[in-house]
C-alpha cells in the first residue's frame, strides 16, 4: 500500500523530553529503534505496552498536518524542500506544556492558548495541501464513524482531516483510550511524576516530516528543519 507523510512537531531528538517520551512509549521515532519501556509503578508491563501501542506506532509528536499519501503529481523531494523553505520563514516561540487528560487520553498539552501555535498549524494545513492525495471513499467512511459535526465533515472532505482550524487541539499523545476515569487519573499522575522536569516553558523551534512506508509500518522522522525566521 502507499506510504504516507505527515507534518509534525516533535521535540529535538537529543532533548530530555524526547528521550523520556521515547522511554514512556518504548520506541524512538528518530533513531527508529525500540527502547526499554518505562512502566509506571503498580502497572503491568504488557498492559502498559498495549495502552501505549497506538502512540508508539505514530512516534512522539503533535500533529500539524495529518498523515496523507502524496498526490500523483507530487514527490518526496519536493515536499521536503517545501517544508525546509517554510521553516526558514518561521520564528521559534515558547509556551508552557504539561501532561493533561484530553477526553479519554493522556497527552502533553499547552498550558494556555497560543496564537503562534494556532498559526503554525493553520499554515501547515494550507501550505502543504497541494502535496496531498484525495482521501479514498473507504478513508472518508472510516473517519465518519467518529460521528463528526457538519463542520468537521466539511473539513474532512476539503482538507483530508476533520480536526483542524477551530477543532485543532495541540497534543503530544502519551496513551491510548482509557475508559476508566480513576485509571486515567492514575496514569496522569504517573506522567506528571515521570515528566516532572519537562513541565513548564517549552521552546518550539523546528518542524518535522514523518514518513510511514506502508500502513502497517511505524511512522519515523524523515527530516527536521529548524525555524530560522
Amino acid at each position: 500500500m502507499t506510504g504516507r507523510y505527515a507534518i509534525y512537531y516533535a521535540p529535538d531528538s537529543d532533548s530530555p523530553l524526547w528521550l523520556r517520551a521515547s522511554q514512556w512509549l518504548g520506541r524512538d521515532a528518530a533513531s527508529r529503534q525500540d527502547v526499554p519501556q518505562y512502566v509506571p509503578i503498580g502497572s503491568d508491563a504488557a498492559a502498559f505496552s498495549a495502552l501505549t501501542a497506538d502512540a508508539r506506532h505514530y512516534g512522539f509528536h503533535a500533529t500539524l498536518k495529518a498523515p496523507f499519501a502524496l498526490a500523483d503529481d507530487a514527490c518526496e523531494e519536493e515536499l521536503i524542500a517545501a517544508v525546509e523553505e517554510f521553516a526558514t520563514q518561521r520564528a521559534a516561540f515558547s509556551v508552557e506544556i504539561a501532561p493533561q487528560i484530553l477526553g479519554h487520553f493522556i497527552a502533553f498539552r499547552l498550558a494556555e492558548k497560543s496564537a503562534e501555535m494556532l498559526a503554525l498549524h493553520e499554515d501547515c494545513v494550507c501550505e502543504f495541501d497541494n502535496f496531498r492525495a484525495l482521501p479514498t471513499h473507504a478513508e472518508l467512511e472510516r473517519r465518519r464513524k467518529a460521528k463528526l459535526s457538519e463542520q468537521q465533515d466539511r473539513q474532512l472532505v476539503e482538507w483530508g482531516y476533520p480536526y483542524i482550524f477551530d477543532d485543532f487541539r495541540f497534543h503530544m499523545t502519551l496513551s491510548g483510550r482509557i475508559e476508566d476515569a480513576a485509571m486515567r487519573q492514575a496514569f496522569l499522575d504517573a506522567a506528571m511524576a515521570f515528566f516532572a522536569d519537562d513541565i513548564g516553558a517549552h521552546r518550539f523551534g523546528s518542524l518535522c516530516v514523518f514518513h510511514q512506508p506502508d500502513r502497517e509500518s511505524n511512522f519515523n522522522v524523515k527530516a527536521r528543519f529548524p525555524f530560522l525566521g
